[in-house]
């Protein structure tokens, strides 16, 4: 069996804000950028891996989330404690000095942990965790 990650979801309440950040911060290309109903989708993804790629949905875009499990969703998000991703890079500390100075609300700085990685954590515009670990 061969599968593969095509893509992952991330919610995203503020699509310019997630474009600041995870085009211009990151360093992600646009793949997609889709809208329907006053509402927008946007795919982005690393351009060395054009086979993967994140989704950034509105939340409440699902029609079978009741208005109170969108309110929760809104809450968690706000919250910080909804989605996250993690991303892998070979220089934590280059990509923390980067996103900081673009103004990423640092989580965590790069930190190395008891289980052997060294990762660090920012919460992108939506309140969505990223933590990103050193690979080699």
């Amino acid at each position: 069996m061969d599968i593969t990650i095509d893509a992952t979801f991330l919610p995203q309440d503020d699509p310019e804000a997630a474009l600041g950040f995870y085009r211009d911060t990151l360093g992600f290309e646009v793949r997609k950028d889709v809208g329907y109903g006053g509402m927008r989708w946007i795919t982005v993804g690393p351009p060395n891996q054009p086979g993967t790629s994140i989704v950034l949905y509105p939340p409440g875009a699902d029609p079978g989330i009741t208005d109170e499990e969108s309110r929760t969703i809104r809450e968690m998000m706000a919250k910080g404690t909804f989605a996250s991703i993690m991303l892998a890079t070979t220089d934590v500390d280059e990509a923390f000095e980067r996103i900081q100075a673009a103004g990423g609300e640092v989580m965590q700085e790069p930190t190395d942990q008891d289980w052997g990685m060294r990762d660090c954590a920012f919460r992108d515009p939506a309140g969505n965790t990223v933590r990103i670990q050193q690979v080699s």
